[in-house]
């Protein structure tokens, strides 16, 4: 089984993440990634991406590194493992790239999913849980401190809850969750969905 977590910054994933894998650890073997990252490769490419400073890094080659970091991720870690009967659970996967460079910054995400159709061979999540909270409530959170993507201003990551929202609701494998709510119920939403596909 293999489930995503995605959805703007600040909603939470990480903390619903580790829920989640509590819950499934108890059942089967279960790893938990995050995209980019996971690999050599994979965390140098995160570094490159993610770090503040004075490389300009044109939208088209960012849509491409994150491609590039994911293919390894699912070549070194993800497909072995689902092979294994693992569960796999990741921090992000081909949907934030569609919304982050696609939705908001403005390439077709039609020639994403082209480039990540190749870049993952194919691979699909079983499921993919969007947190999604106000843009304001996610700055809010955030605070000051930013990495490159997250410093990009309201009206972008207005593009981008928006863009999570219309790509969810045209998938039949996904669940829009309302990340305002408790941590527990969160979970407990998450957890009973994981369970009835599982099951």
């Amino acid at each position: 089984m293999f489930f995503v977590f995605d959805g703007i910054d600040g909603g939470g994933k990480s903390t619903q993440i580790s829920r989640l894998h509590a819950a499934l650890a108890a059942k089967n073997e279960t790893i938990v990634c995050k995209d980019p990252g996971s690999t050599q490769l994979g965390e140098a490419l995160r570094d490159l991406l993610l770090s503040k400073g004075d490389m300009p890094i044109d939208m088209r080659s960012e849509m491409m590194l994150f491609s590039t970091a994911r293919t390894q991720l699912v070549q070194e870690i993800v497909k072995p493992a689902l092979a294994q009967g693992k569960f796999v659970i990741l921090d992000r996967f081909v949907m934030s790239t569609i919304v982050y460079q696609g939705h908001a910054g403005k390439l077709n995400p039609e020639d994403i999913r082209a480039v990540n159709a190749f870049a993952t061979d194919g691979l699909q999540p079983d499921h993919t849980f969007v947190l999604d909270i106000p843009v304001d409530v996610a700055m809010e959170r955030l605070g000051d401190t930013r990495d490159r993507m997250e410093s990009r201003g309201v009206d972008y990551f207005s593009a981008v809850r928006a863009g999570f929202l219309a790509e969810a609701k045209s998938c039949d494998k996904c669940t829009v969750i309302d990340a305002t709510q408790t941590v527990d119920q969160i979970a407990a939403s998450i957890e009973s969905i994981a369970k009835e596909i599982i099951n």
